[in-house]
């Protein structure tokens, strides 16, 4: 009985690790990540793209917002080397290796000269490291999501799989509540000239306590169940297109509504309320903030449905939520009443968790698990190029183009339809087996018996 009690408070413990692991890592990448969007959505674009900031600043802005897809461009290779790497070596190593990539590049933006000071090297060098921010990301999501569903009960693969999820909304949280702080600290000439740089900065910080987490995490016990087999000796990457590219299509196919309306949140709307309907940046920051708390909410009450009524019917209920309030979200922001801006987004970030929560889940039950993580990886990369990557741009020639909000909303729509479409056709994945399969027996008892050694 001791022993028993004392095996499961080591699972617990374990358990616990695992998801404060991929939590702190994913929040740490998308801290990062945000920072940069929404900078771009008020600041970047004078600083570096100067001169035509100043001729044409609507082409400025189309360009700025650009910058923010340009990275998604590169999430798929990073997908490709990360996920070919942790299903050949490993889930850990690879977390531990894009966190510190990320942060990396992170920290140097906020060391970067403006074009005021070394001319169009500013853009160039911002670009480069917004590419290493994208290469980084496009590893980071797939392992967080395989560490935190490979090591779940199975009846609670929903819910641990909202961890890296809720990642997301913390870090956009973290990101927009820091540059509030700084907005409403300094004169806009203090933050304009340097208080900017200190979010980037301090990413240092956080990359440190990260990665000491992670350190600490046990390796996935079904790439552990890999490793004999001896699965890994194969190339994932060729096994995946060759037998599975079916499933990487949906899996990019079921994303692209979720980004791409969460994009709005996180870059569009900021530009949009205080440089179309002229409301102040520290308000429609601290809106966004409060409202972003419905995004954490609503993931992890998504993951968490999921296990009860199904990954499948999760998803649909978020997406008729984006779908139904589209409209109306648009109208209530355009009124330009800060209240009715909170509230709004809210509400839309209810309907982002109830299709962002299940997504760790329903895609680990897609994949068979020697090539899982080049699976996911490619699928979420794939479909944040097709939703997110320049769903701000889109926006922003959508307003330039047509001058009235209600495109932009039919643009989502039309993305949640493809998308609901793409949930339908994978169907339930809820209870799918997510082991190994033909391990040798006297293999699998030689490392029971080790585990139980180290466990006791």
């Amino acid at each position: 009985m001791a022993s028993a009690s004392l095996a499961a408070n080591a699972k617990r413990s374990e358990e616990r690790r695992v998801l404060a692991g991929t939590l702190v890592g994913t929040t740490i990448e998308w801290y990062d990540f945000f920072i940069f969007a929404q900078l771009t959505a008020t600041l970047l674009t004078p600083l570096f793209l100067k001169p035509l900031g100043e001729s044409n600043p609507g082409l400025a802005q189309i360009l700025a917002f650009a910058m923010i897809g340009i990275s998604f461009l590169f999430r798929p290779l990073g997908a490709i080397v990360a996920g070919h790497l942790g299903d050949k070596y490993g889930r850990k190593r690879v977390l531990v290796a894009t966190l510190i990539m990320m942060g990396a590049a992170t920290a140097l933006i906020g060391l970067l000269p403006v074009y005021a000071q070394i001319g169009f090297w500013a853009p160039l060098l911002l670009v480069l490291l917004r590419i290493i921010q994208g290469f980084s990301a496009g590893g980071e999501w797939g392992g967080a999501a395989l560490m935190a569903v490979e090591h779940a009960p199975k009846n609670k693969r929903g819910y641990f799989g909202a961890y890296p999820q809720i990642g997301v909304p913390i870090g956009m949280i973290l990101a927009t509540g820091m540059l509030y702080i700084l907005r409403v600290s300094m004169t806009p000439e203090q933050f304009t000239a340097w208080g900017w740089r200190i979010p980037f900065l301090l990413s240092v910080l956080l990359i440190v306590v990260g990665y000491m987490i992670r350190k600490a995490v046990e390796e996935s016990p079904i790439f552990k169940q890999l490793a004999l087999r001896k699965a890994s000796e194969h190339t994932p990457l060729k096994q995946l297109f060759k037998s599975n590219t079916k499933e990487v299509i949906q899996a990019a196919l079921i994303f692209i509504s979720n980004n791409a309306a969460g994009y709005l949140v996180i870059a569009f709307f900021i530009s949009y309320t205080t440089k179309v309907l002229q409301m102040p940046a520290a308000p429609v920051l601290l809106a966004t903030t409060v409202g972003s708390v419905g995004w954490l909410i609503f993931t992890l009450v998504g993951g968490w449905l999921s296990d009860i009524i199904g990954r499948r019917n999760t998803f649909v209920l978020g997406y008729a939520i984006v779908f139904v309030w589209m409209i109306p979200m648009f109208m209530l922001i355009d009124t330009g009443n800060i209240f009715l801006y909170g509230l709004s987004v809210f509400i839309l970030t209810i309907g982002l968790g109830l299709s962002y929560g299940p997504q760790s889940a329903m895609y680990a039950e897609m994949f068979p698990a020697h090539i899982r993580y080049s699976g996911i990886s490619i699928g979420y990369a794939l479909g944040a190029i097709l939703g997110g990557a320049f769903a701000a741009t889109i926006a922003q020639v959508l307003l330039e183009e047509t001058g009235k909000s209600i495109s932009i909303a039919i643009y989502i729509m039309v993305m949640t339809v493809i998308s609901v479409a793409a949930v339908l056709w994978v169907g339930e994945t809820k209870g799918n087996n997510l082991h190994v399969e033909d391990i040798d027996p006297a293999l699998q008892a030689a490392h029971d018996k080790e585990q139980h050694g180290q466990n006791a």
